[in-house]
């Protein structure tokens, strides 16, 4: 009897409240995939920015090679539509560690990555004072943006552009081949997805392929050049401009690999996604143009 009672006790103790889900972010990212981004795409990136912060813009060009010609062509393409301060910042890793370095971001609207290495900008922000701002600053509702390496740094996992086999050396991906693909821990602003860029141009289908492959709660996402992909409040991914975006989901199929390294999966999913299409990466399903 005292047994009994013990379960019947048991079953009608209250029970522990749930863990809340954690907040999605107010803001937005614009993922540029590299190579030219006409009006249209640019403009509804400034008209994005508009209901936060000052109206302010900033750029980052630590990515660059030649950060001082690129950080004036970006914020002189931001004044030819319309935004009237806009700054560029190169920063160094000692800069962007004092705590007084979040200053930069004061009344920011919105900010941009530029593209080149996706490593350099990482070097010289993650984990700083900036960078937890940077991810303060999406979350209350900023709008964040990067073409090229810019569109890299989104995720966080990040990959570098190399290939293990060819000795770390720009890769030709001719493999779909486990351990192959070097990466690194991007700014995190995408946690359950990664971002690949110039993916129709430069044929990166067999890395983005052997990632998920390896890391199937990941989502792919290729983004061409001269197209967009927007991460929405409500978390579902809007493609702009004139390309595709090409994803990947093996997160409900089976994975396999063979003794010397090649990557297998039955049931992966892919999609080609054109402009006005809208995925939601948290049920797989393209929900058709957006209206």
């Amino acid at each position: 009897i005292m047994v009994l009672a013990a379960v019947v006790l048991t079953a009608c103790a209250p029970k522990a409240p749930a863990p809340a889900a954690a907040a999605k972010p107010k803001g937005c990212l614009f993922i540029v995939g590299g190579g030219d981004r006409d009006e249209p795409l640019m403009r509804r990136y400034v008209e994005l920015a508009q209901g936060y912060g000052t109206g302010r813009f900033v750029v980052f060009t630590m990515a660059s090679g030649v950060p001082h010609e690129v950080g004036p062509e970006l914020v002189a393409e931001f004044k030819k539509y319309g935004v009237a301060d806009a700054a560029y910042y190169q920063l160094t890793r000692e800069e962007a560690l004092r705590p007084e370095s979040v200053g930069i971001l004061d009344g920011a609207s919105a900010v941009w990555f530029s593209g080149g290495d996706q490593a350099r900008q990482t070097a010289a922000l993650l984990d700083t004072p900036l960078h937890a701002r940077l991810l303060e600053l999406y979350a209350e509702g900023g709008l964040i943006g990067g073409t090229s390496a810019g569109a890299a740094v989104m995720s966080e996992f990040m990959i570098t552009g190399n290939e293990k086999r060819t000795n770390n050396e720009e890769g030709t991906w001719e493999v779909i081949l486990a351990d192959d693909v070097l990466h690194s821990r991007g700014f995190g602003f995408v946690r359950n997805a990664v971002i690949d860029q110039h993916f129709v141009t430069r044929r990166r289908h067999n890395r983005l392929i052997a990632v998920v492959l390896e890391n199937p709660a990941l989502v792919g996402v290729g983004i061409e050049e001269s197209t967009a992909v927007l991460v929405r409040p409500d978390g579902r991914y809007e493609v702009l401009g004139e390309g595709q975006v090409i994803v990947y989901d093996a997160r409900r199929a089976r994975t396999a690999r063979s003794p010397d390294g090649h990557l297998g999966g039955h049931g992966l999913t892919m999609h080609v996604l054109l402009a006005g299409d809208v995925y939601d990466p948290a049920t797989g399903r393209v929900e058709g143009p957006s209206k």
